[in-house]
């Protein structure tokens, strides 16, 4: 008799759903801001030379990509009376939050005017936020634990919801406050911007908060036993051939849907020059879009399997992202294109949401069919190595694609996305396995 056999998950209530998902909003509003308004902060309001900042936070991105495996391997590892995740839900939460709020007050603490302090304190701060933003692999894995194949769609589609709503308060926090705080500060250096200092505090506790409720919350997951050992665990992974084609795959995706993610809203102000309440508009459209698709592509996932719907988002993205070039065509206004095209976006980067969580905890459950360990925290760590490094190659593309002259990038941005993805529709259509027999037969 198997581990499936005998060990049962509980039945999965919005009320699961939403106690697991909870922790996404914060960890999605922190590392968002990290990623999106970080670099503005130290180079505009902190004026820390660019080429330090740059190097700081290149040195931040190493250090998440092995955090979010190391801590997922690592929990494998052991099983406690509050089971393997819990434990560093309590330990890396408080870390997270104390980093967090340092790395964007360094002014409580240090003179921000000496350069060599400052960059010390952005080097340092950066790498213990990224090394704790870890937490979110331990986390992760209950997916592949807590809910069955039949419910991680849904588990899946409430994660990107709750995740999506915490990047849109970031954005929203970056558009109203952060953009007047360098003035601020540079007309009265001794005083912190109550609107930046209070959102700051109350962004920080955040992760502390929603995973502590969540670890008191959510039950301990089943006690899937793993007798092998930690090498023997990072051998048999990489072993598994379908896992790193999938990996591969969702890298190469990577490239594409972080070059959308960063140049979307600001195609909409610079080449459609919309501004001011059009601006709003658009970007309350993108909030509602991507809400409305991750629902309507789950349901397709029920429908057609993971497999078929994965390449329905690929070609709705291929077919879609070249319209970047009516951006050439003179118009009086372009909110009407500027609505559809962020409705648009807003499907393609829904249907993709979804997938990588889902993708892993079946390849989990599916290792686990043939050797009798569930080893969720590896699953869903490891692919943080190779992902992190296919998006700074995506950023790096897209740093030289928005460099050419007469804002040429900014037009054809969209086709090379689209090639991209290509790509990865005929690489997923020959290679990826994410549809598994023994689903059929549940």
């Amino acid at each position: 008799m198997t581990q499936e056999e005998i060990i049962e998950r509980s039945k999965s209530t919005p009320r699961k759903y939403l106690t697991f998902a909870l922790p996404n909003l914060s960890t999605s509003l922190v590392m968002g801001f990290a990623d999106f308004a970080l670099f503005t902060l130290y180079a505009r309001a902190y004026e820390l030379n660019t080429v330090l900042v740059g190097i700081a936070l290149a040195l931040g991105k190493l250090a998440v990509a092995s955090s979010q495996f190391f801590f997922g391997w690592l929990s494998d590892s052991k099983y406690t009376k509050w089971g393997r995740r819990k434990p560093y839900l309590v330990i890396l939460s408080p870390i997270l939050t104390i980093s967090f709020l340092l790395l964007l007050l360094p002014i409580l603490v240090i003179d921000y005017t000496n350069t060599t302090a400052l960059f010390s304190w952005l080097l340092i701060w950066n790498i213990i936020f990224n090394l704790s933003y870890g937490i979110t692999s331990p986390y992760l894995s209950w997916m592949a634990e807590q809910f069955t194949v039949e419910d991680r769609p849904k588990a899946s589609q409430y994660l990107s919801i709750i995740g999506f709503i915490g990047t849109a308060v970031m954005s929203v926090f970056s558009l109203l406050v952060l953009t007047d705080f360098d003035d601020k500060l540079k007309a009265n250096p001794d005083t912190i911007p109550a609107e930046f200092l209070y959102s700051v505090i109350i962004f920080s506790v955040l992760p502390l908060i929603l995973f502590y409720l969540t670890t008191f919350l959510i039950q301990i997951e089943p006690h899937f036993k793993i007798k092998s050992k930690m090498i023997q665990n990072l051998k048999i992974i990489l072993k598994n051939r379908n896992f790193l084609l999938v990996t591969i795959m969702q890298g190469i995706c990577s490239v594409a849907f972080i070059m959308i993610g960063q140049t979307m809203l600001l195609f909409t102000e610079k080449v459609l020059k919309l501004k001011d309440m059009d601006y709003y508009i658009v970007a309350g459209l993108m909030v509602i879009g991507i809400i409305t698709a991750i629902y309507l592509w789950r349901k397709l996932i029920e429908h057609f399997g993971k497999k078929k719907t994965l390449l329905y988002v690929f070609l709705s993205a291929i077919i879609f992202l070249p319209t970047t070039l009516i951006g050439a065509i003179p118009m009086d206004s372009y909110l009407i294109f500027g609505i559809i095209f962020i409705l648009g976006i807003a499907a393609c980067l829904g249907g993709w949401f979804l997938f990588p969580n889902i993708m892993y905890a079946d390849i989990a459950e599916d290792d686990e069919k043939e050797t009798g360990e569930l080893r969720a925290g590896i699953y869903m760590g490891f692919p943080s190595i190779t992902l992190n490094i296919f998006q700074a190659i995506g950023l790096l593309l897209l740093g030289f694609i928005l460099d050419l002259p007469k804002g040429l990038g900014f037009l054809i941005w969209g086709p090379i996305c689209s090639i991209i993805l290509i790509i990865a529709y005929l690489y997923t259509e020959r290679f990826i396995k994410i549809d598994f027999d023994w689903e059929k037969h549940k």
